[in-house]
């Protein structure tokens, strides 16, 4: 990676701790519950270890300093409405419930969204999401002395997905459709390893959709095969020079899957993923950037009852800068362990 003035980054090792509580209530008998979730967040890294900045990103509840932090970062309810299972509030999104990648979001808005399954085994459904959503450049970013990032401010969200999702074999498969309305086009410089300085930015403030499509096959209950491509109308500045930052895919094989409920159960997978910044809004991948493409291979193995292990390795480049025979390396290791209760 590559500093704002051009110079190669130090490596980092940075060990973070998270704690999250999600309180539940039930209203009555009316079926609907008030949910909450509290976070708190730490870097062991830094001496830095106290105080509060109240940030909400998705992936570093302190928005993006070394501070430990505790947030109320969602607060919503939760019941059947209009025949579909309905979030009000500050409520949670995530993209593609079919193959579970959450390449476009995973992350918190403030509005509605409607859940409404098509069959009785609930492998086919429809979600519409509608609501404000406050980005933040910093979530799922390369990190600060590098990133890049294409647009910055609060936003109108909404997105329709439609999916099916085989339960043991056969074809599964989603359409989808997001939109970031009013978003400011606000965006970061950095210099490539020749010295250039890289904008990106978006060519029209009245371009602000990207639709997704998905297919996987199941060859039988361990071996799945998918891949998932998003591509936007946002286009880059006349004077950006680097990889194209308007499409987003993942193609991935696993092999079986971790359960938290059953020691030594584990799975394994390998994918390639391209993650352009405009067909993308906060990822939930660990190391897979957006602004980045390259390989991942990684694998979760179940310690004890609910206790899972989490390694994996990415090996890739920055789209930015990924020309000219500019040094464009993004590589990392990630481990995390996650103790459920």
């Amino acid at each position: 990676m590559r500093n704002a003035n051009g110079s190669v980054a130090d490596r980092t090792n940075n060990t973070q701790y998270e704690l999250r509580l999600e309180p539940k209530a039930f209203i009555g008998n009316s079926g609907w519950t008030a949910n909450a979730r509290i976070r708190y967040y730490s870097n062991a890294n830094s001496a830095n270890n106290s105080g509060s900045t109240n940030g909400t990103g998705s992936n570093n509840a302190n928005g993006g300093t070394d501070k430990s932090d505790t947030v109320v970062d969602r607060i919503y309810v939760q019941g059947p409405l209009f025949g579909a299972t309905a979030k009000l509030g500050k409520l949670p999104t995530y993209s593609d419930n079919t193959f579970g990648t959450g390449m476009i979001i995973d992350d918190s808005i403030s509005g509605a969204e409607f859940n409404w399954s098509l069959n009785k085994d609930k492998s086919a459904y429809v979600i519409a999401t509608i609501g404000r959503y406050d980005y933040n450049k910093s979530a799922n970013s390369l990190a600060a002395a590098t990133a890049v990032n294409a647009y910055d401010g609060t936003a109108d969200y909404d997105s329709l997905e439609i999916g099916y999702k085989a339960a043991t074999k056969g074809f599964s498969g989603l359409a989808g459709y997001y939109s970031l309305r009013n978003m400011n086009a606000a965006f970061a410089t950095n210099k490539d390893s020749m010295g250039n300085t890289v904008q990106i930015q978006k060519a029209g403030a009245d371009k602000s959709n990207f639709w997704v499509g998905g297919l996987g096959y199941k060859f039988d209950k361990n071996v799945q095969l998918f891949g998932i491509y998003a591509k936007s109308n946002m286009d880059e500045a006349s004077t950006y020079k680097g990889d194209d930052q308007s499409k987003a895919y993942d193609i991935t094989l696993k092999y079986k899957g971790a359960d938290i409920t059953k020691p030594g159960s584990y799975d394994i997978y390998a994918a390639y993923r391209y993650l352009g910044q405009f067909a993308t809004v906060n990822p939930t991948y660990d190391i897979s950037a957006r602004g980045t493409k390259g390989w991942q291979i990684g694998t979760d193995y179940t310690v004890a009852q609910n206790i899972l292990a989490t390694v994996e390795y990415y090996k890739g480049k920055q789209l930015f800068a990924d020309y000219s025979g500019s040094d464009a390396d993004y590589n990392a290791i990630y481990g995390r362990i996650d103790f459920f209760f």
